[in-house]
Protein backbone atom coordinates (compact mmCIF):
# COMPACT_ATOMS: atom_id res chain seq x y z
CA UNK A 1 0.00 0.00 0.00
CA UNK A 2 2.90 2.46 0.86
CA UNK A 3 3.99 2.16 -2.51
CA UNK A 4 1.36 3.12 -3.94
CA UNK A 5 0.72 5.99 -2.63
CA UNK A 6 4.72 6.95 -3.08
CA UNK A 7 3.91 5.92 -6.92
CA UNK A 8 0.47 8.38 -6.79
CA UNK A 9 2.32 11.18 -5.37
CA UNK A 10 5.11 10.78 -8.26
CA UNK A 11 2.41 10.85 -11.03
CA UNK A 12 1.12 14.21 -9.49
CA UNK A 13 4.10 15.70 -9.00
CA UNK A 14 4.73 14.83 -12.58
CA UNK A 15 1.56 16.40 -13.79
CA UNK A 16 2.37 19.65 -11.80
CA UNK A 17 5.75 19.81 -13.17
CA UNK A 18 4.21 19.31 -16.44
CA UNK A 19 1.40 21.95 -16.22
CA UNK A 20 3.67 24.39 -14.37
CA UNK A 21 6.46 23.67 -17.50
CA UNK A 22 3.32 24.30 -19.76
CA UNK A 23 1.97 27.27 -18.20
CA UNK A 24 5.26 29.18 -17.86
CA UNK A 25 5.51 28.38 -21.76
CA UNK A 26 2.09 29.61 -22.71
CA UNK A 27 3.31 32.83 -20.38
CA UNK A 28 6.39 33.31 -22.15
CA UNK A 29 4.75 33.04 -25.44
CA UNK A 30 1.79 35.76 -24.23
CA UNK A 31 4.60 37.95 -23.36
CA UNK A 32 6.24 37.68 -26.69
CA UNK A 33 3.19 38.28 -28.74
CA UNK A 34 2.72 41.20 -27.20
CA UNK A 35 5.86 42.61 -26.91
CA UNK A 36 5.75 42.07 -30.59
CA UNK A 37 2.44 43.55 -31.07
CA UNK A 38 4.11 46.77 -29.47
CA UNK A 39 6.89 46.53 -32.04
CA UNK A 40 3.92 46.62 -34.92
CA UNK A 41 2.41 49.68 -33.49
CA UNK A 42 5.82 51.23 -33.34
CA UNK A 43 7.14 50.42 -36.67
CA UNK A 44 3.50 51.75 -37.63
CA UNK A 45 3.54 55.18 -35.78
CA UNK A 46 6.93 55.98 -36.87
CA UNK A 47 5.41 56.12 -40.30
CA UNK A 48 2.14 57.94 -39.13
CA UNK A 49 4.79 60.38 -37.78
CA UNK A 50 6.90 60.89 -40.86
CA UNK A 51 3.11 61.24 -42.99
CA UNK A 52 2.05 63.77 -40.45
CA UNK A 53 4.83 65.92 -40.89
CA UNK A 54 5.49 65.52 -44.63
CA UNK A 55 1.57 67.00 -44.93
CA UNK A 56 2.06 69.48 -43.04
CA UNK A 57 4.98 71.36 -44.69
CA UNK A 58 3.82 69.93 -47.99
CA UNK A 59 0.22 69.11 -48.25
CA UNK A 60 -0.77 65.86 -49.94
CA UNK A 61 1.01 66.31 -53.11
CA UNK A 62 4.23 65.99 -50.84
CA UNK A 63 2.87 63.03 -48.61
CA UNK A 64 2.23 61.20 -52.23
CA UNK A 65 5.77 61.71 -53.13
CA UNK A 66 7.31 59.98 -50.79
CA UNK A 67 5.42 56.61 -50.27
CA UNK A 68 8.59 54.86 -51.39
CA UNK A 69 10.61 56.27 -48.62
CA UNK A 70 7.83 55.47 -45.69
CA UNK A 71 7.91 52.03 -46.98
CA UNK A 72 11.75 52.10 -45.80
CA UNK A 73 10.91 53.22 -42.40
CA UNK A 74 11.04 50.93 -39.16
CA UNK A 75 12.28 51.26 -35.38
CA UNK A 76 15.72 51.67 -35.19
CA UNK A 77 17.87 51.90 -32.38
CA UNK A 78 18.31 55.62 -32.85
CA UNK A 79 14.28 56.03 -32.28
CA UNK A 80 14.76 54.47 -28.15
CA UNK A 81 18.62 56.13 -27.75
CA UNK A 82 17.68 58.81 -25.67
CA UNK A 83 15.97 56.46 -22.53
CA UNK A 84 19.01 54.06 -23.26
CA UNK A 85 17.38 51.38 -25.00
CA UNK A 86 18.98 51.75 -28.21
CA UNK A 87 19.55 48.08 -28.65
CA UNK A 88 16.20 47.03 -28.42
CA UNK A 89 14.89 47.48 -31.94
CA UNK A 90 17.75 45.43 -32.70
CA UNK A 91 15.98 42.10 -31.40
CA UNK A 92 13.04 42.33 -34.07
CA UNK A 93 12.81 41.90 -37.76
CA UNK A 94 9.97 44.60 -39.61
CA UNK A 95 8.35 43.03 -42.14
CA UNK A 96 5.96 44.44 -44.96
CA UNK A 97 3.42 41.79 -45.13
CA UNK A 98 3.49 41.62 -49.05
CA UNK A 99 7.02 41.08 -48.54
CA UNK A 100 10.53 42.44 -47.56
CA UNK A 101 12.40 42.65 -44.12
CA UNK A 102 13.09 46.06 -42.54
CA UNK A 103 10.19 47.19 -44.46
CA UNK A 104 6.65 48.88 -44.02
CA UNK A 105 3.44 48.32 -45.74
CA UNK A 106 2.18 52.37 -46.70
CA UNK A 107 -0.45 52.56 -49.34
CA UNK A 108 -3.01 55.04 -50.63
CA UNK A 109 -6.34 54.09 -50.40
CA UNK A 110 -8.29 57.37 -51.63
CA UNK A 111 -7.14 60.08 -53.49
CA UNK A 112 -7.64 64.20 -52.24
CA UNK A 113 -11.32 65.00 -52.38
CA UNK A 114 -13.55 67.36 -50.88
CA UNK A 115 -15.76 65.60 -48.52
CA UNK A 116 -18.85 66.58 -46.23
CA UNK A 117 -18.13 64.41 -43.29
CA UNK A 118 -14.22 63.88 -42.27
CA UNK A 119 -13.81 60.47 -40.32
CA UNK A 120 -13.82 62.22 -36.83
CA UNK A 121 -14.92 62.02 -33.96
CA UNK A 122 -16.27 65.33 -33.92
CA UNK A 123 -19.57 65.21 -36.36
CA UNK A 124 -20.53 67.83 -39.19
CA UNK A 125 -17.23 68.75 -40.49
CA UNK A 126 -16.28 69.07 -43.96
CA UNK A 127 -12.47 69.23 -45.27
CA UNK A 128 -10.29 67.85 -48.13
CA UNK A 129 -9.31 64.69 -47.49
CA UNK A 130 -7.32 61.81 -48.66
CA UNK A 131 -6.29 58.26 -46.63
CA UNK A 132 -3.80 56.00 -46.02
CA UNK A 133 -2.90 52.34 -44.91
CA UNK A 134 0.50 51.57 -43.00
CA UNK A 135 0.48 48.15 -42.13
CA UNK A 136 3.55 46.39 -39.88
CA UNK A 137 4.45 43.00 -39.28
CA UNK A 138 6.83 42.10 -36.35
CA UNK A 139 8.64 39.02 -34.95
CA UNK A 140 11.40 38.52 -32.49
CA UNK A 141 14.19 37.93 -34.65
CA UNK A 142 16.12 35.50 -31.60
CA UNK A 143 13.54 33.66 -30.39
CA UNK A 144 12.58 29.78 -31.61
CA UNK A 145 8.52 30.79 -31.07
CA UNK A 146 8.17 32.33 -34.81
CA UNK A 147 5.62 34.28 -33.64
CA UNK A 148 4.66 37.13 -35.98
CA UNK A 149 2.39 40.22 -34.74
CA UNK A 150 0.33 42.60 -36.90
CA UNK A 151 -0.84 46.06 -36.29
CA UNK A 152 -2.23 48.32 -39.56
CA UNK A 153 -3.71 51.41 -39.30
CA UNK A 154 -5.82 53.65 -41.48
CA UNK A 155 -5.26 57.31 -41.17
CA UNK A 156 -6.74 60.64 -42.79
CA UNK A 157 -5.02 63.58 -44.03
CA UNK A 158 -7.18 66.67 -43.74
CA UNK A 159 -7.42 69.99 -44.83
CA UNK A 160 -10.06 71.94 -42.91
CA UNK A 161 -11.78 74.88 -43.51
CA UNK A 162 -10.36 77.28 -40.22
CA UNK A 163 -14.19 79.15 -40.71
CA UNK A 164 -16.06 75.89 -40.02
CA UNK A 165 -15.29 76.42 -36.39
CA UNK A 166 -17.48 78.78 -34.54
CA UNK A 167 -14.74 80.11 -32.38
CA UNK A 168 -10.91 79.10 -32.66
CA UNK A 169 -8.40 80.53 -30.75
CA UNK A 170 -4.58 80.01 -30.86
CA UNK A 171 -3.86 81.95 -28.00
CA UNK A 172 -5.17 81.08 -24.13
CA UNK A 173 -8.96 81.31 -24.34
CA UNK A 174 -11.05 83.14 -21.48
CA UNK A 175 -14.89 83.38 -21.75
CA UNK A 176 -15.96 85.34 -18.37
CA UNK A 177 -19.12 87.03 -19.39
CA UNK A 178 -21.44 89.28 -17.53
CA UNK A 179 -24.66 87.99 -19.09
CA UNK A 180 -25.56 84.34 -19.99
CA UNK A 181 -24.01 83.31 -23.22
CA UNK A 182 -24.14 80.62 -25.58
CA UNK A 183 -21.80 79.42 -28.26
CA UNK A 184 -22.48 77.42 -31.02
CA UNK A 185 -20.50 75.45 -33.32
CA UNK A 186 -17.22 73.60 -32.38
CA UNK A 187 -14.88 75.37 -30.47
CA UNK A 188 -11.17 75.11 -30.26
CA UNK A 189 -8.05 76.27 -28.59
CA UNK A 190 -4.37 75.48 -28.89
CA UNK A 191 -3.65 75.97 -25.43
CA UNK A 192 -5.74 76.73 -22.16
CA UNK A 193 -9.49 77.33 -22.06
CA UNK A 194 -10.54 79.37 -18.77
CA UNK A 195 -13.86 79.48 -18.35
CA UNK A 196 -14.72 81.45 -15.17
CA UNK A 197 -18.46 83.64 -15.13
CA UNK A 198 -19.26 85.16 -12.06
CA UNK A 199 -22.34 83.49 -10.80
CA UNK A 200 -25.26 83.39 -11.71
CA UNK A 201 -23.58 83.60 -15.46
CA UNK A 202 -23.63 80.71 -17.64
CA UNK A 203 -21.67 79.94 -20.42
CA UNK A 204 -23.09 77.12 -22.44
CA UNK A 205 -21.13 75.26 -24.82
CA UNK A 206 -23.72 73.96 -27.39
CA UNK A 207 -20.96 72.08 -29.33
CA UNK A 208 -17.94 70.03 -28.86
CA UNK A 209 -15.14 72.11 -26.66
CA UNK A 210 -11.61 70.60 -27.76
CA UNK A 211 -7.89 72.16 -26.68
CA UNK A 212 -4.75 70.78 -26.67
CA UNK A 213 -3.89 71.78 -23.12
CA UNK A 214 -6.62 72.07 -20.89
CA UNK A 215 -10.33 73.25 -20.49
CA UNK A 216 -11.10 74.57 -16.88
CA UNK A 217 -13.25 76.64 -15.19
CA UNK A 218 -10.60 78.49 -13.04
CA UNK A 219 -9.43 81.75 -13.95
CA UNK A 220 -6.42 82.71 -16.35
CA UNK A 221 -3.24 83.16 -13.67
CA UNK A 222 -3.01 86.49 -15.69
CA UNK A 223 -6.30 87.26 -15.29
CA UNK A 224 -6.68 90.13 -12.64
CA UNK A 225 -10.51 90.58 -12.37
CA UNK A 226 -12.42 89.00 -9.66
CA UNK A 227 -15.60 86.70 -10.14
CA UNK A 228 -18.35 85.00 -7.93
CA UNK A 229 -17.97 81.14 -8.22
CA UNK A 230 -19.55 78.73 -8.63
CA UNK A 231 -18.77 79.25 -12.13
CA UNK A 232 -21.51 77.98 -13.97
CA UNK A 233 -20.41 76.51 -17.08
CA UNK A 234 -22.45 73.94 -19.44
CA UNK A 235 -21.19 71.33 -22.01
CA UNK A 236 -23.85 70.09 -24.41
CA UNK A 237 -21.37 68.38 -26.64
CA UNK A 238 -17.74 66.76 -26.00
CA UNK A 239 -15.15 68.49 -23.91
CA UNK A 240 -11.42 67.16 -24.99
CA UNK A 241 -8.26 67.85 -23.55
CA UNK A 242 -5.03 67.64 -25.00
CA UNK A 243 -5.81 66.62 -27.95
CA UNK A 244 -3.45 67.38 -31.17
CA UNK A 245 -2.92 71.13 -31.88
CA UNK A 246 -4.61 71.93 -35.32
CA UNK A 247 -2.23 74.09 -37.23
CA UNK A 248 -1.88 76.39 -40.27
CA UNK A 249 0.94 75.41 -43.09
CA UNK A 250 3.12 78.39 -42.37
CA UNK A 251 6.64 78.44 -42.81
CA UNK A 252 9.74 80.81 -41.82
CA UNK A 253 10.95 83.56 -43.95
CA UNK A 254 14.33 82.49 -43.75
CA UNK A 255 13.67 78.93 -45.02
CA UNK A 256 10.40 79.06 -46.77
CA UNK A 257 9.91 75.64 -47.25
CA UNK A 258 10.10 74.56 -43.75
CA UNK A 259 7.46 74.60 -40.86
CA UNK A 260 7.79 77.26 -38.62
CA UNK A 261 5.75 76.57 -35.16
CA UNK A 262 2.18 78.30 -35.61
CA UNK A 263 3.08 81.50 -32.84
CA UNK A 264 1.21 83.95 -32.62
CA UNK A 265 4.15 86.31 -34.09
CA UNK A 266 4.40 83.67 -36.88
CA UNK A 267 0.45 83.60 -37.63
CA UNK A 268 0.63 87.24 -37.27
CA UNK A 269 2.18 87.58 -40.83
CA UNK A 270 -0.36 86.38 -42.86
CA UNK A 271 -1.90 89.89 -42.82
CA UNK A 272 1.44 91.78 -43.06
CA UNK A 273 2.37 93.08 -46.64
CA UNK A 274 5.04 90.47 -47.44
CA UNK A 275 9.10 91.26 -47.96
CA UNK A 276 10.32 91.69 -51.72
CA UNK A 277 12.42 89.19 -51.11
CA UNK A 278 9.82 86.28 -50.45
CA UNK A 279 9.05 83.83 -52.74
CA UNK A 280 4.76 83.75 -53.14
CA UNK A 281 4.60 79.91 -53.69
CA UNK A 282 6.55 79.81 -50.34
CA UNK A 283 4.33 78.01 -46.94
CA UNK A 284 3.97 81.77 -45.79
CA UNK A 285 3.56 83.56 -49.11
CA UNK A 286 0.52 81.31 -49.35
CA UNK A 287 -1.03 81.96 -46.58
CA UNK A 288 -0.68 85.62 -46.87
CA UNK A 289 -3.97 87.72 -47.85
CA UNK A 290 -1.90 89.82 -49.55
CA UNK A 291 -1.03 87.59 -52.11
CA UNK A 292 -4.67 86.02 -52.45
CA UNK A 293 -6.40 89.73 -52.81
CA UNK A 294 -8.08 90.33 -56.26
CA UNK A 295 -7.70 94.55 -55.17
CA UNK A 296 -4.68 95.73 -53.12
CA UNK A 297 -4.71 99.52 -52.09
CA UNK A 298 -2.02 100.75 -50.09
CA UNK A 299 -2.30 104.26 -48.50
CA UNK A 300 0.92 106.48 -48.14
CA UNK A 301 1.81 109.68 -46.97
CA UNK A 302 1.89 110.89 -50.24
CA UNK A 303 -0.28 108.37 -52.68
CA UNK A 304 -2.84 105.68 -53.06
CA UNK A 305 -1.80 102.83 -55.22
CA UNK A 306 -4.25 100.66 -56.10
CA UNK A 307 -3.32 97.35 -57.96
CA UNK A 308 -5.44 94.56 -59.14
CA UNK A 309 -3.78 91.17 -58.71
CA UNK A 310 -5.85 89.34 -61.21
CA UNK A 311 -4.71 86.37 -62.89
CA UNK A 312 -1.32 86.60 -60.65
CA UNK A 313 -0.24 89.43 -62.39
CA UNK A 314 -0.61 93.01 -60.66
CA UNK A 315 -2.10 96.06 -62.77
CA UNK A 316 -2.63 99.23 -61.76
CA UNK A 317 -6.03 100.74 -61.14
CA UNK A 318 -6.81 103.86 -61.54
CA UNK A 319 -7.75 106.39 -59.07
CA UNK A 320 -10.30 107.86 -60.42
CA UNK A 321 -12.07 104.37 -60.37
CA UNK A 322 -11.07 103.63 -56.81
CA UNK A 323 -11.94 107.56 -54.92
CA UNK A 324 -15.59 106.33 -55.85
CA UNK A 325 -15.30 104.23 -52.68
CA UNK A 326 -12.42 105.02 -51.09
CA UNK A 327 -11.62 108.06 -48.99
CA UNK A 328 -8.55 108.53 -47.22
CA UNK A 329 -9.43 112.08 -45.82
CA UNK A 330 -12.05 111.87 -42.82
CA UNK A 331 -12.59 114.41 -40.32
CA UNK A 332 -15.89 116.29 -38.65
CA UNK A 333 -15.97 119.95 -37.89
CA UNK A 334 -16.38 121.54 -34.27
CA UNK A 335 -16.21 124.65 -33.15
CA UNK A 336 -14.97 125.77 -36.90
CA UNK A 337 -12.15 123.51 -36.71
CA UNK A 338 -11.43 120.11 -38.18
CA UNK A 339 -10.78 116.92 -36.17
CA UNK A 340 -10.13 113.76 -36.54
CA UNK A 341 -12.91 111.01 -34.83
CA UNK A 342 -11.28 108.94 -31.82
CA UNK A 343 -10.85 105.38 -30.24
CA UNK A 344 -11.91 106.09 -26.47
CA UNK A 345 -10.16 102.63 -25.53
CA UNK A 346 -6.85 103.40 -27.58
CA UNK A 347 -7.40 107.28 -26.40
CA UNK A 348 -6.23 107.95 -30.13
CA UNK A 349 -7.65 109.74 -32.69
CA UNK A 350 -8.31 108.04 -35.87
CA UNK A 351 -7.10 108.59 -39.57
CA UNK A 352 -9.10 106.53 -41.28
CA UNK A 353 -8.74 105.37 -44.58
CA UNK A 354 -13.10 104.39 -45.20
CA UNK A 355 -14.65 102.38 -47.54
CA UNK A 356 -17.82 103.02 -49.11
CA UNK A 357 -19.21 99.37 -49.12
CA UNK A 358 -22.12 100.54 -51.27
CA UNK A 359 -20.03 102.70 -53.97
CA UNK A 360 -18.41 99.66 -54.15
CA UNK A 361 -20.81 97.36 -55.15
CA UNK A 362 -22.04 99.60 -57.64
CA UNK A 363 -18.61 99.48 -59.74
CA UNK A 364 -18.13 96.11 -59.82
CA UNK A 365 -19.60 95.43 -62.69
CA UNK A 366 -19.19 98.81 -65.00
CA UNK A 367 -15.41 99.31 -63.29
CA UNK A 368 -13.59 96.40 -61.81
CA UNK A 369 -14.52 93.42 -63.16
CA UNK A 370 -13.64 95.10 -66.62
CA UNK A 371 -10.64 96.13 -64.64
CA UNK A 372 -9.65 93.20 -62.88
CA UNK A 373 -11.09 90.47 -65.79
CA UNK A 374 -13.29 88.75 -62.65
CA UNK A 375 -15.22 89.95 -59.44
CA UNK A 376 -12.86 91.28 -56.57
CA UNK A 377 -14.00 89.12 -54.00
CA UNK A 378 -10.80 89.81 -51.45
CA UNK A 379 -9.83 93.02 -50.99
CA UNK A 380 -6.49 93.93 -48.97
CA UNK A 381 -5.71 97.40 -47.47
CA UNK A 382 -3.08 98.93 -46.00
CA UNK A 383 -3.01 102.61 -44.34
CA UNK A 384 0.85 102.74 -43.81
CA UNK A 385 0.64 106.93 -43.00
CA UNK A 386 3.09 108.02 -40.30
CA UNK A 387 1.14 109.50 -37.59
CA UNK A 388 2.00 111.68 -34.55
CA UNK A 389 2.25 109.50 -30.91
CA UNK A 390 -1.37 110.32 -30.43
CA UNK A 391 -2.73 109.48 -33.84
CA UNK A 392 -3.46 105.46 -35.11
CA UNK A 393 -4.42 104.46 -38.73
CA UNK A 394 -7.03 102.54 -39.41
CA UNK A 395 -9.69 101.36 -41.97
CA UNK A 396 -13.41 101.75 -42.03
CA UNK A 397 -16.44 100.01 -44.08
CA UNK A 398 -19.60 101.78 -43.61
CA UNK A 399 -22.91 100.55 -45.86
CA UNK A 400 -21.84 97.30 -45.55
CA UNK A 401 -25.67 95.85 -45.25
CA UNK A 402 -25.61 94.48 -49.01
CA UNK A 403 -22.38 92.90 -49.92
CA UNK A 404 -21.18 92.22 -53.79
CA UNK A 405 -23.47 88.97 -55.06
CA UNK A 406 -20.41 87.35 -55.18
CA UNK A 407 -19.33 87.42 -51.25
CA UNK A 408 -16.61 89.92 -50.09
CA UNK A 409 -13.32 89.33 -47.98
CA UNK A 410 -11.56 92.64 -46.64
CA UNK A 411 -8.21 92.02 -45.34
CA UNK A 412 -6.09 94.73 -43.45
CA UNK A 413 -2.87 95.08 -41.25
CA UNK A 414 -4.57 97.88 -39.26
CA UNK A 415 -7.41 98.34 -37.09
CA UNK A 416 -10.78 97.75 -38.74
CA UNK A 417 -13.83 99.50 -38.16
CA UNK A 418 -17.24 98.29 -39.45
CA UNK A 419 -20.26 100.65 -38.85
CA UNK A 420 -23.58 99.51 -39.10
CA UNK A 421 -25.35 96.26 -40.03
CA UNK A 422 -22.86 94.19 -42.49
CA UNK A 423 -23.95 91.55 -44.88
CA UNK A 424 -27.46 91.55 -43.21
CA UNK A 425 -30.38 91.45 -45.31
CA UNK A 426 -32.15 90.08 -42.82
CA UNK A 427 -31.77 91.65 -39.24
CA UNK A 428 -31.57 90.13 -35.77
CA UNK A 429 -31.92 86.48 -37.01
CA UNK A 430 -29.47 83.50 -37.01
CA UNK A 431 -30.84 83.17 -40.91
CA UNK A 432 -28.09 83.94 -43.31
CA UNK A 433 -29.75 81.96 -46.35
CA UNK A 434 -29.58 85.90 -48.19
CA UNK A 435 -25.88 86.57 -46.91
CA UNK A 436 -22.90 86.36 -49.46
CA UNK A 437 -19.77 84.76 -47.84
CA UNK A 438 -17.98 87.12 -46.24
CA UNK A 439 -15.08 87.49 -43.77
CA UNK A 440 -12.74 90.30 -41.80
CA UNK A 441 -9.56 90.21 -41.56
CA UNK A 442 -7.38 92.99 -38.87
CA UNK A 443 -5.52 93.80 -36.49
CA UNK A 444 -8.04 94.01 -34.09
CA UNK A 445 -11.70 95.09 -35.22
CA UNK A 446 -14.72 97.54 -33.81
CA UNK A 447 -18.41 97.92 -34.25
CA UNK A 448 -19.77 100.80 -34.40
CA UNK A 449 -23.99 100.84 -34.90
CA UNK A 450 -25.81 102.97 -37.20
CA UNK A 451 -26.29 105.51 -34.17
CA UNK A 452 -21.95 106.45 -34.59
CA UNK A 453 -20.92 109.68 -34.69
CA UNK A 454 -17.80 110.91 -35.07
CA UNK A 455 -18.29 114.16 -33.61
CA UNK A 456 -19.32 112.40 -30.47
CA UNK A 457 -16.62 110.07 -30.56
CA UNK A 458 -14.30 112.27 -28.02
CA UNK A 459 -17.27 112.53 -25.50
CA UNK A 460 -16.46 110.66 -22.20
CA UNK A 461 -20.23 110.61 -21.51
CA UNK A 462 -21.90 106.96 -22.47
CA UNK A 463 -24.86 108.85 -23.03
CA UNK A 464 -23.50 111.01 -26.08
CA UNK A 465 -22.55 107.56 -27.70
CA UNK A 466 -26.04 105.80 -27.78
CA UNK A 467 -25.71 102.44 -29.90
CA UNK A 468 -28.81 100.55 -31.80
CA UNK A 469 -29.71 96.77 -32.96
CA UNK A 470 -26.87 96.11 -34.96
CA UNK A 471 -26.28 92.94 -37.30
CA UNK A 472 -22.88 91.40 -38.55
CA UNK A 473 -22.90 88.34 -40.49
CA UNK A 474 -18.60 87.33 -41.53
CA UNK A 475 -16.20 85.32 -40.33
CA UNK A 476 -13.59 87.61 -38.14
CA UNK A 477 -10.21 87.01 -38.06
CA UNK A 478 -8.53 89.61 -35.21
CA UNK A 479 -5.75 90.05 -32.90
CA UNK A 480 -6.47 90.34 -28.97
CA UNK A 481 -4.52 92.01 -25.72
CA UNK A 482 -3.61 88.86 -23.68
CA UNK A 483 -4.30 89.46 -20.11
CA UNK A 484 -1.18 90.14 -18.77
CA UNK A 485 -1.31 90.36 -14.68
CA UNK A 486 -2.53 93.99 -15.16
CA UNK A 487 -5.56 93.86 -17.24
CA UNK A 488 -7.84 91.12 -18.85
CA UNK A 489 -7.81 90.48 -22.10
CA UNK A 490 -11.73 91.09 -22.07
CA UNK A 491 -12.36 87.08 -23.12
CA UNK A 492 -14.55 85.82 -26.23
CA UNK A 493 -17.42 87.91 -25.01
CA UNK A 494 -15.05 91.20 -25.89
CA UNK A 495 -13.29 89.71 -29.12
CA UNK A 496 -15.54 92.42 -31.09
CA UNK A 497 -14.35 95.75 -29.50
CA UNK A 498 -17.25 98.52 -28.60
CA UNK A 499 -17.46 101.89 -27.86
CA UNK A 500 -20.70 103.02 -27.47
CA UNK A 501 -23.92 102.65 -24.77
CA UNK A 502 -25.76 99.21 -25.60
CA UNK A 503 -27.67 99.03 -22.59
CA UNK A 504 -30.83 97.54 -23.90
CA UNK A 505 -29.47 97.32 -27.43
CA UNK A 506 -28.66 94.00 -29.13
CA UNK A 507 -25.30 93.04 -31.06
CA UNK A 508 -26.55 90.23 -33.45
CA UNK A 509 -23.59 88.17 -34.67
CA UNK A 510 -23.88 85.48 -36.90
CA UNK A 511 -20.07 84.21 -38.45
CA UNK A 512 -16.85 82.10 -37.01
CA UNK A 513 -14.60 83.90 -34.29
CA UNK A 514 -10.77 83.41 -34.68
CA UNK A 515 -8.26 84.90 -32.48
CA UNK A 516 -4.67 83.79 -34.09
CA UNK A 517 -2.23 86.31 -32.49
CA UNK A 518 -1.96 89.85 -30.53
CA UNK A 519 -2.87 92.99 -31.52
CA UNK A 520 0.12 94.91 -32.55
CA UNK A 521 -1.67 98.47 -33.47
CA UNK A 522 -4.78 98.64 -30.97
CA UNK A 523 -3.10 97.25 -28.20
CA UNK A 524 -5.21 99.38 -25.58
CA UNK A 525 -6.14 96.86 -23.04
CA UNK A 526 -9.47 96.39 -22.38
CA UNK A 527 -10.73 98.00 -19.38
CA UNK A 528 -7.88 100.06 -19.25
CA UNK A 529 -9.49 103.59 -20.01
CA UNK A 530 -12.56 103.43 -18.44
CA UNK A 531 -15.75 103.14 -18.97
CA UNK A 532 -15.60 103.38 -22.85
CA UNK A 533 -19.01 100.70 -23.83
CA UNK A 534 -21.71 99.38 -21.74
CA UNK A 535 -21.95 95.51 -22.78
CA UNK A 536 -25.03 95.06 -25.53
CA UNK A 537 -27.32 91.51 -25.67
CA UNK A 538 -24.91 89.30 -27.32
CA UNK A 539 -26.81 87.09 -29.54
CA UNK A 540 -24.06 85.45 -31.15
CA UNK A 541 -24.12 81.96 -33.43
CA UNK A 542 -21.77 80.13 -35.46
CA UNK A 543 -23.09 80.53 -39.19
CA UNK A 544 -24.45 77.47 -40.42
CA UNK A 545 -23.65 78.40 -44.05
CA UNK A 546 -19.68 77.92 -43.91
CA UNK A 547 -19.60 74.25 -43.65
CA UNK A 548 -20.74 74.37 -47.28
CA UNK A 549 -17.66 74.93 -48.96
CA UNK A 550 -19.56 77.12 -51.89
CA UNK A 551 -20.06 79.67 -49.01
CA UNK A 552 -16.95 80.12 -47.71
CA UNK A 553 -15.40 83.26 -47.77
CA UNK A 554 -12.74 84.17 -50.36
CA UNK A 555 -8.88 83.48 -48.88
CA UNK A 556 -10.35 81.07 -46.00
CA UNK A 557 -7.43 79.20 -44.39
CA UNK A 558 -7.26 75.08 -43.93
CA UNK A 559 -5.89 74.20 -40.98
CA UNK A 560 -3.73 70.89 -41.46
CA UNK A 561 -5.06 67.54 -39.09
CA UNK A 562 -4.26 63.68 -39.66
CA UNK A 563 -7.30 61.65 -38.42
CA UNK A 564 -6.87 58.54 -36.95
CA UNK A 565 -9.55 56.46 -38.70
CA UNK A 566 -8.89 52.84 -37.90
CA UNK A 567 -6.30 50.68 -35.77
CA UNK A 568 -6.84 46.63 -35.45
CA UNK A 569 -4.35 43.99 -34.72
CA UNK A 570 -4.69 42.63 -38.07
CA UNK A 571 -3.55 38.82 -39.15
CA UNK A 572 -0.12 38.48 -40.32
CA UNK A 573 1.19 38.67 -43.65
CA UNK A 574 -1.67 40.51 -44.78
CA UNK A 575 -2.38 44.27 -46.24
CA UNK A 576 -6.40 44.15 -45.35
Amino acid sequence: MVMFFIGMGFLLMTGVLRYSGASSTATERYNEYYTTLAAAEAATEKVVSQVSGRFQNLGVSGVDSALANFGNAYPEGSDLAWVGWADEWGGYEFMNPLGGNNSTYVAKLSNEQYTNSLNWKYSGFGGYAASYRIVSNARRAASGNNIIAAVRQDVQVASVPLFEFGVFYALEMEINPSQNMTLTGRVHCNTNIYCTPSSPTVVTFAGDVTSAHKILRQPNPNDTVTRTPPFNVNFLGAQDWKIASLKLPIGSTNAPTVLAPNTPSVLREIIEIPPASELRGSLLGQQRYYNKADLIIIVTNGAVIATGNAYNAFAPVDWNVVSNFVNTNVFYVSGGATNLPRNLRENKELRLTEIDIEELVSRFEPQLRTILSRYPTNIYVADLRTNPANVQSGVRLKKGRLLPPTGLTIATLNPLYVQGHYNAPLLATTNTSFSTPASLIADAITILSDNWQDANSSNPSLAARPATDTTINAAIMAGIVPSDGDYYSGGVENFLRLLEDWGGDTLTFNGSIVALYKSRIAIGPWGASGVVYSPPIRRYAFDENFKDPAKLPSGTPLLRTVIRQEWVITQANSSL
